[in-house]
């Protein structure tokens, strides 16, 4: 297949190189050019639990450098997704098909206002990664698992064909007829990590020795499951504590979550499609979400207080 990852950080250069290695023409897009130069130049960078590698890639800045393309994958942050798929329409042929598998919940729509729906696959991946520097990434591919399907729950020949050639690759994919639910699933996960330690900034090893942190954590995936129940999404996790032990499982006490990773670079999180969405979602069906709506207001209040920091440091 010709695949395009467009939002080759972390997660899309991990995703990405695998692809490539397994044969797919895949091509890494990304807005940073001295991202884009040193994978041209050097190759990615790969550290995994195999040690360390050089995958070669092909990568650009730009989408009118790639052309049509099979599968567009989506994994820009959150909030740039409308954007970023209007500045990409040249990887739209005829049959193209546009997969997100960023975190949290809605950006199915915006992405089916820009291309169609009837183009649009939903998915959710436990796949992780770190950017180190620019080509040189920290993967976590093995043994993660990633699931797709179609909006609508069908099991279609289209996106069949994506997960056999995503697992020949060796990315661990499954085709849900509830792909909804799956990605409520992965949403209870972040919401029970993600916000906690961008406030409290804090590794995954030292958020699980704080049992009043953990007791948030659990109350705030209480409330998102609420607000899936409402909703009449079917769930897999049946108990908040499952939430808790699955967002760490298999990851180092030292690794961090996608949300402090932001606010350690100086970027705006993704808080508005995670916490957020349970508390639209909260709203819309009556539920209280009150621990959710404190959480997206701390980070929201953080994120205030950095931008304001930028602002004066670039006025001095």
């Amino acid at each position: 297949m010709k695949i395009a990852i467009l939002g080759a950080g972390a997660l899309g250069c991990a995703i990405g190189s695998t692809l490539s290695q397994g044969g797919h023409e895949t091509w890494l897009i990304d807005r940073s050019p001295a991202h884009v130069d040193a994978m041209r130049r050097d190759g990615l960078q790969v550290d995994d639990t195999d040690g360390s590698r050089r995958v070669k890639v092909r990568a650009a800045t730009k989408a009118a450098e790639v052309g049509a393309v099979d599968l567009v994958v989506v994994l820009v942050k959150s909030f740039h997704t409308d954007s970023a798929m209007r500045g990409a329409l040249d990887l739209i042929g005829p049959e193209t098909l546009v997969l997100s598998l960023q975190n949290g919940l809605g950006h199915e729509d915006v992405l089916a206002d820009v291309v169609g729906r009837e183009r649009v696959l939903a998915g959710k991946t436990y796949v992780g990664g770190v950017l180190r520097g620019p080509g040189h990434i920290q993967s976590g591919v093995k043994g993660k698992l990633t699931y797709i399907g179609e909006l609508d729950g069908r099991l279609t020949a289209r996106v069949q064909a994506i997960a056999d050639a995503f697992n020949a690759s060796g990315l661990m994919t499954t085709v849900s007829d509830n792909i909804l639910g799956t990605m409520w699933d992965k949403l209870l996960i972040n919401v029970a990590t993600g916000a906690i330690t961008g406030i409290t900034r804090l590794t995954y090893g030292q958020l699980y020795e704080e049992p009043v942190l953990k007791a948030t954590a659990l109350a705030a995936v209480a409330e998102a499951m609420a607000a899936a129940k409402a909703a009449g999404v079917t769930l897999s996790i049946t108990d908040p504590e499952q939430a808790w032990t699955l967002a760490s499982e298999g990851l180092p006490s030292a690794f961090k979550t996608s949300m402090l990773q932001s606010l350690e670079k100086g970027s705006i999180t993704e808080i508005d499609f995670i916490n957020g969405a349970v508390v639209r979602w909260g709203e819309r069906l009556g539920v209280p979400t009150p621990v959710n709506a404190t959480l997206v207001a701390c980070i929201k209040g953080i994120e205030r207080a950095m931008t304001d920091l930028q602002r004066e440091g670039a006025r001095a």
